[in-house]
């Protein structure tokens, strides 16, 4: 290519380039953030959204949706708060169509639908924030279910020094999620890996071993009852899962050293589990549990003295405004009734993870000790 070939090409990319700079400015749209938290934590949220006519922020600290305001360019917006210290979902209501914030990338994905999600931080860190302290690491795993005939996920949390110190053992906590969530959810929402690192880092929590196991059983098996589906996750977990988790991980054997807690449609997994098989499980915890029915209860129920002598803890959490209380209430006059040992604690509250954190935070200091 001649020289004066090179110019003019030259020339031309130079246009080009200076066509792209012109007009740019007039292209160019502010970068939406949102959600925005201020130091005196109220928050800002945005969404850029030019055609649409009506936008709406539902949140779990409104009463009642908020109206977001349309600026000149399209950009709605609304401020909120100040909020106390906590993780808080919502979602944006779009001429009627819920939608999580798109610039958002901290998203709750349920089984069916999905929020997003804001931390509004505290003066000092809470213990759900993440602390300058050892970590433990979150291990994904697939494995074959044999009793299920199918793949399934599994999340194992191995707490700060399980990779150095090779020769220890530990005990584990198998912590079941409610019926809308998955295998990640104790971690994603619950930030259960961050609770125990905070735990254990302030010598308020044995360092432990933590498996994550899916809680629903395959949508083929939909057709079966209650009882049976109860009945065949309660063997995945023992005949699957257990083994799995025995063959990959270094822990520690026999249900001293062995604990079951869930939340909701995990509580009332836990507590089949641990009433059902106290010769496996000798801590158990029900959060906001959906508890077994009456007849079932009874048969879990049947032998108080053999409870009493081999569970070390049975803790059943629930909050006062949760649909579930009444039912938790229940359980908790059975258990009087029948004269069996067990630790009741009942907050304020409703349905939400806001107070699953808590739980599992408070039941962390009591399980594993051996002067329980």
């Amino acid at each position: 290519m001649s020289n004066r070939q090179l110019s003019g090409h030259a020339i031309v990319l130079t246009m080009f380039i200076l066509g792209i700079c012109a007009v740019a400015p007039a292209q160019r749209q502010r970068s939406v953030v949102s959600p925005e938290v201020g130091a005196d934590r109220k928050i800002t949220f945005r969404l850029r959204a030019p055609e649409a006519q009506k936008v709406l922020l539902t949140a779990n600290f409104l009463s009642e949706s908020q109206p977001l305001t349309k600026d000149a360019e399209g950009l709605w917006a609304v401020t909120v708060g100040p909020l106390a210290p906590e993780i808080y979902e919502y979602n944006f209501v779009v001429d009627g169509l819920s939608i999580p914030d798109p610039v958002n990338p901290d998203v709750k994905v349920w089984r069916r639908v999905s929020r997003s999600m804001v931390l509004v931080p505290g003066d000092e860190p809470t213990f759900f924030e993440v602390q300058p302290v050892p970590h433990g690491t979150v291990h994904i795993h697939a494995y074959h279910s044999q009793s299920l005939d199918v793949t399934r996920g599994l999340y194992v949390y191995t707490p700060p020094g399980y990779e150095t110190e090779t020769l220890r053992r530990y005990p584990v906590l198998y912590l079941l999620h409610g019926s809308g969530d998955t295998e990640r959810t104790w971690t994603v929402v619950g930030r259960a890996n961050v609770i125990l690192d905070n735990a254990i880092a302030q010598h308020q929590a044995e360092p432990m071993i933590v498996v994550m196991p899916y809680g629903h059983i395959p949508t083929g098996d939909a057709d079966r009852s209650r009882a049976r589906r109860h009945a065949a996750f309660a063997t995945d977990l023992i005949e699957d899962v257990m083994p799995y988790v025995r063959r990959h991980y270094r822990i520690r054997s026999g249900p001293e050293h062995t604990a079951v807690t869930g939340l909701s449609m995990g509580g009332a997994q836990a507590l089949r589990l641990g009433l059902g098989h106290p010769e496996l499980f000798g801590w158990l915890g029900a959060f906001s549990s959906a508890v077994p029915g009456a007849e079932e209860l009874d048969d879990l129920l049947a032998e108080p003295e053999s409870l009493n002598a081999q569970l070390k803890l049975l803790w059943i959490g629930c909050g006062k405004r949760d649909f579930l209380f009444e039912a938790n209430q229940r359980l908790l006059a059975e258990l009087e009734a029948k004269d069996i040992e067990h630790v009741a604690h009942l907050t304020e509250g409703t349905h939400e993870w806001r107070v699953w954190r808590r739980y599992l935070n408070e039941i962390l200091p009591l399980l594993f000790k051996t002067n329980h």
